[in-house]
């Protein structure tokens, strides 16, 4: 067996998403949401994920344990591994901006590359759902 090779990487915002753990960042991946709740207790949620640039983004609805967490405490985590190789992984920490995503644009451009569909099927006509994006400060990979 080979031993893994860590690697860390801090910076202001914005730091790069290593070209090595790229790939991971987006469909079929799915990443693992790390927020605070008010206790302090961790939160952990799976999530679609998508690319911009050195950002990373995700859809969620206001009013779910996560988007609260993240309102209150814009601090989060997301862990992201390959399939095809568990201990090849990135982990992304930084802080976020939350910003309306009325039309659901975020959240159906996700279903189209998780799903394959134009439509997200499963949104409710009473879902008020948010883009967050995520301003990398922290990379720790894995291979």
């Amino acid at each position: 067996m080979t031993v893994p090779t860590r690697r860390r990487r801090r910076g202001p915002a914005g730091t790069p998403i290593p070209d090595s753990h790229a790939d991971l960042i987006g469909a079929p991946h799915l990443a693992h949401l790390a927020t605070l709740n008010a206790d302090g207790s961790p939160q952990v949620s799976p999530v679609w994920v998508k690319r911009d640039g050195d950002d990373v983004l995700f859809s969620t609805t206001a009013d779910r344990l996560k988007a609260r967490n993240l309102q209150r405490d814009g601090r989060l985590a997301l862990s992201i591994h390959d399939s095809a190789d568990p201990y090849r992984y990135i982990e992304l920490r930084g802080t976020v901006t939350i910003t309306p995503d009325p039309e659901h644009t975020l959240l159906d451009g996700l279903a189209k590359a998780y799903l394959g569909v134009e439509k997200h099927p499963w949104t409710r006509p009473e879902d008020v759902r948010v883009a967050v994006r995520l301003r990398v400060r922290y990379t720790y990979t894995m291979e």
